[in-house]
């Protein structure tokens, strides 16, 4: 029950740094941040082990985070 409210709790908190960054390294390390989170979230709420979607919402995050930022 703790790490259903934990992850309700993270929600925000990443929705309110996304998008951060302006540099291709600032927005990966962001999108990675962000997509961990969200892995944890559905982990935590599908009752799941928490690190295979940590991991896989951290990687899917920094990729985009990428593949978004501006050419400089």
């Amino acid at each position: 029950m703790k790490s259903k409210i934990l992850a309700v709790m993270l929600l925000p908190l990443a929705l309110s740094v996304s998008a951060c960054g302006d540099t291709w390294g600032q927005r990966a390390v962001t999108g990675g941040a962000i997509g961990t989170g969200a892995g944890l979230a559905v982990g935590a709420v599908a009752g799941w082990p928490l690190l295979a979607p940590a991991l896989v919402g951290g990687v899917v995050g920094a990729g985009i985070g990428a593949a978004t930022a501006k050419e400089k």
